[in-house]
């Protein structure tokens, strides 16, 4: 049986958060999420190796930790190498609209930076911790992996990026045949979500999570607990 049973090609702030959340409400065991790097930074191992084009060990990464689903970055640039080895698990694109996308992508994600007394502390422990090594790789590697490739540096262009964005939607149709894909908002609800699992709608409010005015506690509490 596969490890991952749903697949997100969503780039990150589209939903993503609510959406792991849901998953896992619907029965998909732990959903893999930027968080859970940011959290175990010694997954960056097999990140880098799929940036770098390797041949990566997905069961490890996903199977000993017991994944059944992953949204969100990095998830997301890798989604046509996970559909092809998980060829049972079905994908969901998370969309929003582009403007407000790039906005809170804009003020969240790309510009954050951690406390400089939190730098110098990771700084400092290096040389003695595998795990702040580990955390600053994962903050390198996003880096180069998003920002400079996958956007090819050119974030601060809105037009491109969001033409970028539209792009992305495109190839992930072309890419997924039409039977295994959702192309999914949050706004949207339960139904579509759970018509296309074949899932038992909850008798509670779709989770609308992480929003942007939350997003810096959320992220500073991550680093603050891994370092």
């Amino acid at each position: 049986m596969s490890t991952l049973k749903v697949i997100g090609a969503g780039y990150g702030r589209t939903g993503t958060k609510s959406l792991k959340t849901a998953l896992e409400k619907l029965g998909y065991g732990k959903c893999y999420h930027m968080e859970e790097l940011l959290s175990t930074p010694e997954h960056v191992k097999y990140w880098k190796a799929a940036m770098e084009g390797k041949p990566v060990n997905w069961e490890e990464l996903f199977g000993q930790y017991g994944y059944q689903s992953a949204v969100d970055f990095p998830t997301s640039l890798y989604y046509k190498e996970l559909a092809a080895y998980y060829p049972e698990a079905k994908v969901i694109l998370s969309i929003r609209d582009a403007e407000k996308w790039y906005k809170s992508v804009y003020q969240t994600i790309y510009t954050f930076e951690p406390e400089t007394k939190v730098k110098l502390k990771m700084l400092l422990k290096m040389p003695f911790s595998a795990t702040a090594r580990n955390f600053f790789q994962v903050i390198m590697m996003n880096k180069k992996s998003i920002w400079k490739k996958h956007f090819e540096g050119k974030f601060e262009d809105k037009e491109y990026v969001i033409q970028r964005f539209h792009q992305h939607i495109e190839e992930v149709k072309q890419a997924i045949p039409a039977d295994r894909l959702l192309i999914f908002e949050a706004k949207e609800g339960w139904e579509p979500l759970c018509d296309f699992l074949g899932k038992e709608i909850p008798n509670e409010p779709y989770p609308y999570s992480n929003k942007k005015e939350d997003f810096k506690t959320y992220a500073r509490n991550i680093i603050k607990d891994v370092i």
